[in-house]
């Protein structure tokens, strides 16, 4: 009995991080991130230590996470208390009843698109921006603008992840487009087709991108500013380009979570500040929380927009359109 009045009581002493039965999630003892992103352990950890409750955490491909949620779902085994991916997918699995109704108010502050409904939280934004190898490249070298990449001198050696498959990366590209970067969807094209003519190496995803860059293979990659940190002490650095375009990273509760007050705790407990804080810091992550950066210098002045998601009929109806424009490079 005295050890859960201690759990019952470390609920009140966190502020913000709990709003609903803190009797009830610490008896659960447990709780089940399913998520499509990485490194997320620290905040795993403390979660664990400072509630006593065990976080289990299971990486699903974002490829395989609306298949294996739904089967899982249907079948009645679904272990997930607490769902995190692409804004789409989980706005695919409230429409089939997977997730459940819950408010958070550590989401209180978080810009007024992030939270539409009371089911979905956007919690960040996935940011892309060109990325360098800062020992071999000098100061008055570096891009200054997207439009650089675009300037003969770099042909050969730029990296991205391949404009024709990776979804991330067309919505990228098409975000360029539709959030008017370049002013014009004429200057846009000019991009598109310089780029392609400097005949940039493909990957599969943004993981693999940094690595040419940091072996001077290639000098700048199209990839997340976030290696930055997570690849630390790699002499890594990013284009100060104005704007800053990215995927929405949003999470829910499971409607039939095996552990429902211990899922509403996590949630709360990840959308606060000191979780957010630990994702910017450790994983280099750009959050919603009022006032929280990672810390790379110059993005807390930056402009960090979120980008339409788009359907699979677009995905590959752009991924066919770069296919021809890269290929004829």
């Amino acid at each position: 009995m005295k050890k859960l009045v201690i759990l019952v009581l470390s609920f009140f002493l966190i502020p913000g991080a709990f709003a609903g039965d803190p009797a009830g999630a610490a008896k659960e003892g447990k709780v089940n991130l399913y998520a499509n992103i990485t490194s997320v352990e620290p905040i795993m950890e403390a979660f664990s230590s400072s509630f006593h409750i065990q976080a289990v955490y299971t990486r699903v491909d974002t490829s395989k996470f609306l298949a294996t949620v739904l089967t899982e779902h249907d079948a009645g085994k679904l272990q997930a208390d607490v769902l995190q991916g692409p804004l789409p997918i989980l706005e695919m699995l409230k429409a089939k009843g997977v997730l459940a109704s819950y408010k958070s108010p550590a989401a209180a502050g978080y810009p007024e698109w992030a939270a539409k409904d009371d089911t979905i939280v956007q919690f960040g934004i996935e940011y892309v921006a060109p990325i360098y190898n800062k020992e071999l490249l000098k100061a008055q070298d570096v891009p200054k603008r997207y439009e650089d990449l675009a300037d003969p001198k770099w042909k050969d050696k730029i990296v991205m992840p391949d404009p024709s498959t990776h979804a991330t990366t067309i919505s990228w590209l098409v975000g360029l487009k539709e959030t008017k970067v370049f002013g014009s969807d004429e200057a846009w094209e000019k991009f598109i087709i310089g780029l392609a003519a400097n005949k940039p190496m493909f990957v599969k995803s943004f993981g693999p991108t940094p690595a040419p860059v940091e072996s001077g293979e290639k000098l700048i990659a199209i990839s997340m500013p976030k290696y930055i940190i997570t690849k630390a002490p790699a002499p890594l650095d990013w284009v100060r380009v104005e704007t800053l375009l990215g995927t929405p990273r949003a999470m829910a509760i499971a409607a039939k979570a095996p552990h429902p007050e211990a899922a509403r705790a996590f949630l709360d407990y990840w959308l606060g500040k000191d979780a957010m804080k630990l994702l910017a810091d450790k994983v280099g992550e750009y959050v919603l929380a009022p006032g929280v950066f990672p810390p790379i210098d110059g993005i807390g002045t930056a402009k960090v927009l979120p980008i339409r998601e788009l359907s699979d009929e677009e995905i590959r109806s752009w991924g066919d359109r770069f296919k021809k424009m890269f290929l004829a490079r």
